[in-house]
């Protein structure tokens, strides 16, 4: 892909290189920032991002010549389809890398997300797994499951492109796995994993710890509590996070995770019209810490679900999408992470995704400023 120094953003994705064989009168740096900005205009199909793209060819002619015009939704369909998404998506890590300033000392969450209408007769909806700085609302990277497999083998290749350095990750019990937490450790990171009975032995240690030290006096056996309330929408919920640095209870388990120092209890006791239930979720963590700093860090893990997961599926129609061509889908995801992160990290503007999304669809210098580009002398 040819470099173009006022292009801004694009000026990261010069890696990519155009798939197709013939040259074509539609450069892929057209194609690549007509679809970006359709995106953060609202579009969610090739066929919206062509209409947008003809629309404001005026506009786009400030930034590359479209000597040509706009492509057809079919050309923007077939090249999405064959262009690399493994490229593609480091390209996408080198920009966030530029806008986090390297990704050190984040708080960092690992969740998947199927994109449901991408699935066809011969070939299962594809499954992302992503990397959220939830303190900053951001995507770090995403990759796609492969085929007959799962997050499991997912999350070590995304370790891999993001290597991250100081974080603390957080993951749901399908990552819980020693070859994952060794992973961590190894990029000087730590990791605060979630225990259910996908490991049975390992669950039922930490519940039987907890158990044994709410029997004894503190002394025996150190612990720090945090306890926090919430009341929304007639709905009370106390949340108790203790935190146990005493390890013997795991036994010989202890040697199958690198670097482990605290476990962690988080009870959720929630009212709602009187009727009361009840939760518990335990954790291994690598990092010394005490539980008022601990608990809204594990708590911090779900804002991937309502930043991202919600976000995509709300307001980018990221469910509904029916890409299913090719690479198609995979890097159609990877434009919307790109156009939530870009509306996420300006603070221009006090509104929500939606509403940006339709600012950016009417107002120009809003979206020239999103994506810093720098008009043709």
């Amino acid at each position: 892909m040819e470099t173009q120094e006022h292009a801004g953003l694009l000026g990261h994705f010069a890696e990519l290189d155009d798939p197709r064989t013939r040259r074509s009168p539609h450069g892929l740096t057209e194609l690549l920032l007509t679809a970006i900005c359709a995106v953060l205009s609202g579009a969610d199909t090739w066929v919206a991002v062509a209409l947008w793209g003809r629309a404001k060819l005026a506009w786009l002619r400030q930034f590359l010549p479209f000597a040509h015009g706009v492509a057809s939704h079919d050309t923007f369909g077939r090249v999405f389809a064959l262009l690399d998404a493994r490229v593609f998506e480091r390209c996408f890590i080198a920009w966030m890398r530029t806008v986090c300033r390297a990704f050190d000392d984040l708080q960092v969450a690992l969740d998947g997300k199927t994109v449901r209408r991408s699935q066809t007769a011969e070939q299962p909806a594809i499954h992302m797994v992503s990397a959220f700085a939830h303190g900053l609302g951001l995507t770090l990277g995403q990759v796609k499951t492969a085929e007959k497999s799962n997050e499991i083998t997912a999350i070590p290749e995304l370790l891999d492109a993001l290597l991250l350095k100081g974080c603390l990750v957080t993951i749901d019990a399908m990552g819980c796995q020693k070859a994952i937490a060794t992973k961590i450790i190894e990029q000087g990171s730590d990791y605060a994993l979630m225990v259910k009975n996908n490991q049975p032995g390992l669950a039922a240690a930490i519940e039987a710890t907890f158990e044994a030290a709410a029997r004894v006096d503190y002394a025996e056996v150190p612990q720090s509590r945090a306890e926090w309330h919430e009341k929304d929408h007639g709905r009370l919920e106390t949340r108790r996070c203790t935190v146990i640095e005493d390890l013997r209870g795991l036994g010989a388990r202890r040697q199958d995770w690198p670097g482990v120092k605290t476990l962690l209890m988080v009870e959720s006791r929630r009212e709602v019209n009187g009727a009361a239930t009840t939760d518990r979720r335990y954790y291994l963590c690598s990092r010394h810490a005490d539980a008022a700093t601990l608990g809204p860090i594990v708590r911090g893990h779900w804002g991937i679900e309502n930043g991202l997961h919600w976000s995509l599926d709300v307001v980018f129609g990221e469910d509904q999408a029916r890409m299913r061509l090719g690479n198609a889908a995979e890097n159609f995801s990877i434009l919307r992470r790109l156009a939530l992160n870009l509306f996420r990290q300006d603070r221009s503007v006090k509104a929500g995704v939606k509403t940006r999304r339709l600012l950016a669809a009417t107002d120009d210098a809003y979206r020239q400023k999103l994506l810093g580009l720098q008009a043709i002398a």
